[in-house]
Formats: structure tokens, C-alpha cells, sequence
């Protein structure tokens, strides 16, 4: 199993920053090869914002391209999200997710790919 905890999460204004981070605490029967963060506003469906692989590939959805950051620490089993710019659209629950396969490959990640989830982050972007 894989115990994650995100934090960094709150309100700001619109066109503020915020960075999330998430601790991964993985069994030693797992092995995480890809890192990602979701984001779940009110009535919406959970989506995929970027996710990256050991290996340093990265996808982002394209609603976060050029604002979003991810960036992780292997060693540590962090992962990161550096959010600019922020709108009210970007409000939501963000989630860390974490999964042995090897993403990466030119798409944003998929919540149905992800087994290990954590709690989640609020993220309130007020304008």
C-alpha cells in the first residue's frame, strides 16, 4: 500500500500562486514509477492535471499548460505542483496520485490508471 499526504492547499486571490506537495510513503512491495495530481471542482468530474515519471517525462492537461509546474523529488517520493496565475476556474479538491506504471507518454493521467490516492487539498481561488 501507499499512504499520501498533500498539503500547500487554501485560498488566494485570483492571479496568486500556490505550490502543493505531496509525501508518498510507499510498502516495499511497491514500486512508483508515475506521480500525478487531480483536481475535482464542485459537480465536476475528477480530472487529470499533470503527472510525471521517475524517469522525468511530463504531461499536463492543456488547461494548466504554462501556469502548472509539476516536479518531484524520487528520492524523497515527493511530488509537487507549482500553480501561477490562478483563476476561479482552478478551484477545486486537488488529490495526489501515484502509480507503478510508467506515464509520460503524451497525455494527462487518468483517473482509472491511479490505484493510491490521498485525501485531497482544497485549493479556493477567489477573484
Amino acid at each position: 500500500q501507499v499512504q499520501l499526504v498533500e498539503s500547500g492547499g487554501g485560498p488566494v486571490q485570483e492571479g496568486g500562486s500556490l505550490r502543493l506537495s505531496c509525501a508518498a510513503s510507499p510498502s516495499r512491495s511497491i514500486h512508483i514509477r508515475c506521480m500525478a495530481w487531480f483536481r475535482q471542482g464542485p459537480g465536476k468530474e475528477r480530472e487529470g492535471v499533470a503527472c510525471i515519471s521517475f524517469r522525468g517525462n511530463i504531461n499536463y492537461a492543456d488547461s494548466v499548460k504554462g501556469r502548472f509546474t509539476i516536479s518531484e523529488d524520487n528520492a524523497q517520493n515527493n511530488v509537487y505542483l507549482e500553480m501561477k496565475n490562478l483563476t476561479v476556474d482552478d478551484s477545486a479538491m486537488y488529490y495526489c496520485a501515484v502509480a507503478e506504471f510508467l506515464c509520460g507518454s503524451g497525455y494527462p493521467p487518468v483517473v482509472k490508471d491511479f490505484p493510491y490516492w490521498g485525501q485531497g487539498t482544497q485549493v479556493t481561488i477567489s477573484s
